[in-house]
């Protein structure tokens, strides 16, 4: 119990952290617009992508979504080496200044996201996890930096992740375990998708995506 409280507590510190060393880079929607064409093949024109092999970032906070895609590009700066490294990603976002790319993000959060479902089974087995963690294998409650609903918290980059595509989600939480993903504040994420098992993952994703 003391390990999931001081997850709690890292979460509020990095919460006031990184609020105050936020993006002072502010996003025009309407130029957001206009820049997003490109990206309404793989995330749909209002960020409601119809493949579940690609997220949805409707209604996602901005200053997330505008490190995701610095991150993409440092990525692509570095071979890898840091950022978040994705191959169509990487070559999507390298011709964008960062006002550009803060456009986009203010344009996508802007965005009304779709409302998904999830199965009985997935909320059995995943909202006790998700509200309350495990304190004998040491998982806190992903509420503590995501929330009860989902909704993240904005300034601290913690994103939204209600109504996500589960086949995405998964994804993502087993990138985690595995450190091919790992542009996650303080290897937060990664320390806590190395304990679930792939159960765990399976009825996580499917419950988020009918989380509101």
């Amino acid at each position: 119990m003391k390990k999931v409280a001081l997850f709690v507590a890292l979460c509020i510190g990095l919460y006031t952290g990184l609020s105050a060393k936020a993006s002072t880079v502010g996003g025009d929607v309407e130029r957001g617009q206009e820049l997003a064409g490109v990206c309404a093949a793989c995330h749909g024109p209002n960020g409601n992508s119809p493949s579940d092999m690609y997220p949805k970032i409707a209604g996602q906070h901005a200053p997330y979504l505008l490190k995701q895609l610095l991150d993409y590009q440092r990525a692509a700066a570095t071979n890898g080496e840091e950022g978040r490294a994705n191959a169509i990603m990487q070559g999507q976002v390298s011709a964008y200044n960062e006002q550009e790319l803060a456009d986009l993000a203010a344009y996508f959060a802007a965005q009304d996201p779709e409302v998904g479902s999830t199965t009985e089974t997935a909320v059995a087995y995943a909202q006790p996890l998700y509200r309350g963690g495990d304190d004998e294998r040491n998982i806190p409650a992903c509420t503590a930096c995501h929330g009860p609903r989902g909704d993240g918290m904005g300034l601290a980059k913690f994103p939204d992740i209600s109504g996500q595509h589960a086949s995405y989600a998964r994804q993502q939480l087993e990138m985690f375990r595995s450190g091919e993903r790992a542009n996650d504040p303080n290897g937060m994420m990664r320390d806590v998708a190395a304990k679930l098992t792939d159960k765990d993952i399976e009825m996580l994703s499917s419950y988020l995506e009918g989380l509101y």
